[in-house]
Order: C-alpha cells, then sequence, then structure tokens
C-alpha cells in the first residue's frame, strides 16, 4: 500500500504526472489559439482547468473520451482551447 495515491510518493508521482500532463497540454492548447503566451505555469494551469473542462462537457454533450492517454490528451487540449479562447473574448470585450 506504500505506492497507493495519497501516500508518500504515490501522491508525489501523482502531482508529477498532473503538472507535466497540464504543461502539455496547456503548450499545445496555447500552439492552436494563437496570443501572447501564459508561461510555463500558466500553461499548467490552462492544461489541467482545460482537461476539468472537457471532462465536464464531453460527457453531457454526448462525447465518449475514452480511457486511453491519446484520447485523454485530444479531449483535455480541446478544453484548453474553449478556456484561452473564452480567455481571449473577455480580454477583448474589456478593451
Amino acid at each position: 500500500m506504500e505506492n497507493a495515491v495519497g501516500t508518500g510518493m504515490g501522491l508525489i508521482i501523482a502531482l508529477l504526472i498532473l503538472v507535466v500532463f497540464g504543461a502539455i497540454v496547456g503548450w499545445l492548447a496555447g500552439l492552436v489559439v494563437k496570443g501572447s503566451g501564459y508561461g510555463l505555469l500558466g500553461d499548467i494551469v490552462i492544461g489541467i482547468v482545460g482537461a476539468n473542462i472537457a471532462g465536464w462537457l464531453f460527457p453531457m454533450i454526448g462525447i465518449p473520451v475514452g480511457g486511453s492517454v491519446l484520447g485523454q490528451i485530444i479531449a483535455a487540449v480541446v478544453g484548453a482551447v474553449i478556456l484561452l479562447l473564452v480567455i481571449k473574448a473577455i480580454r477583448q470585450a474589456a478593451t
């Protein structure tokens, strides 16, 4: 039970995977949506929030995400692109 998520080293590894996944997804979404970069920390946050948006939105509209890593990455990138487009629209409306 030492390597279970939530305890000791398992928690550290899970957080590291989350950060790397968020950085990759945020970076890919930034390539799709041209604009000012958000840096590494911003990419991580955008990637994680985008994955949560996709995890909430896709089942609601009936799109199965699947269990593969590639499917999860694609879904997360779509969610992050949606987030970036919303941020971009809010920034343009504010100016």
